[in-house]
């Protein structure tokens, strides 16, 4: 028996298959990726069974047949000939936002995602499509639990003092205020740490770094402060968003003629490392690159990531673990050591051999024996923390 992971986007949706281990979720046996969701899209999956090569297959649509539909009849094939062994229990899905509705992961009913379409503009790049995805699965697998497992939902433990704009409050009362992100990715990372150092239950930061980018400091493994807030734009420098921006700015837009749709398309679409740099919003791109402009986002980026470590750290009050996770902060050594390099204030020091060594498939120690900090690279998995909460669900 198994728990299906799922995490629906515009035009992809990545899967993942986890075996039920008594009343625990082990590794997953299998994991995939759908691309080409888009209307008009031409689909295909790829998955890769544990210890083995990755395997590509077209989907074939129909005449008048939904793209979204005739991939998921594939998925079901897929699970069916493949993996029949490992009967599909309950679908969990990742959902960016659960507002001041849901404070844990939930059983999907129509009342339910009724109450999450409500959220849609709060996180317009990815709620829409999360509830895409639940309502899709639903239809194809009506017998199986549908459960919606939510990234806001480890900030639960955020105070008053943390989640409260300096606005009206009146709107505050409304619910304009902060919520946090990324948390399905900081509840499992916060896990590991909990099994491989017994300083994490300290003052602990953890950076998910990627094309999303946002830190999180907890004590005691409950979040007391992160960098998102009422939206999933706040904070830390992206791939293709803003961050913190000054509201001025917006004012500005609006005065010389600019459209909501140009200003989200502006924050969300253009911004971060792709606007600085004009080139791209990969990191990997940009560290390859020659151009002055590349190397300044890539500093860039960097130095926000310093900058907000800072607040986030005199909100614990000192330091005792660091850690990395997300695309970049799995796989960008040299991210990594400028970051370190910049809070040696703080008695960080990273062992530069280990740090090259990191590449994102194992937990890694990369401080040196004299680091009054603890510096780990953590790989994410946040189909696996979804996955768990839907089982307790069961």
């Amino acid at each position: 028996m198994s728990i299906l992971s799922v995490n629906a986007g515009s035009s992809s949706l990545k899967f993942a298959l986890y075996p039920i281990q008594g009343q625990a979720i082990g590794e997953a046996e299998v994991t995939g990726n759908i691309e080409g969701l888009e209307p008009s899209g031409e689909p295909c999956i790829s998955f890769a069974a544990k210890g083995q090569a990755k395997t590509v297959t077209e989907v074939a649509v129909l005449p008048d047949q939904d793209v979204f539909d005739a991939a998921l009849s594939a998925l079901d094939m897929l699970l069916m000939s493949h993996f029949s062994h490992m009967q599909v229990q309950a679908v969990a899905h990742r959902v960016v936002h659960g507002g001041q509705f849901f404070k844990a992961s939930v059983c999907v009913t129509p009342e339910v995602l009724a109450q999450l379409a409500t959220l849609n503009a709060l996180a317009p790049l990815h709620q829409p499509h999360n509830l895409a995805g639940v309502r899709a699965f639903a239809a194809s697998f009506p017998d199986v639990p549908q459960v919606a497992c939510f990234d806001t939902a480890f900030h639960r433990t955020l105070s008053p003092l943390e989640t409260t704009f300096a606005i009206d409050r009146q709107l505050t009362a409304q619910g304009v205020r902060r919520y946090g992100f990324h948390g399905l990715s900081y509840q499992y990372v916060s896990q590991v740490l909990q099994a491989v150092s017994p300083r994490s239950s300290g003052r602990t930061l953890m950076a998910h770094l990627g094309n999303g980018a946002s830190l999180c400091a907890t004590r005691a493994h409950e979040s007391c402060a992160t960098t998102m807030g009422f939206s999933a734009l706040d904070g830390l420098m992206m791939g293709t968003r803003s961050g913190a921006l000054d509201p001025g700015v917006l004012l500005y837009l609006m005065e010389q003629g600019w459209t909501h749709d140009a200003i989200q398309k502006l924050l969300y679409k253009q911004s971060g490392l792709l606007g600085v740099s004009g080139e791209s919003a990969d990191m990997r791109t940009l560290r390859a690159s020659c151009s002055e402009t590349a190397k300044f986002a890539t500093d860039l980026f960097a130095h926000r990531v310093v900058r907000e470590a800072g607040a986030l750290t005199a909100c614990l009050g000192g330091l005792d673990v660091l850690a990395f996770t997300g695309g970049i902060g799995e796989h960008d050594a040299v991210l990594r050591q400028n970051v370190a390099q910049a809070l040696a204030y703080l008695g960080v020091s990273v062992d530069a051999a280990a740090n090259q060594a990191a590449k994102g498939d194992a937990v890694c120690a990369i401080h040196t024996a004299g680091s009054a900090v603890e510096v780990w690279v953590v790989p994410t998995d946040e189909g696996r923390v979804a996955a768990q909460d839907a089982l307790a669900l069961l």
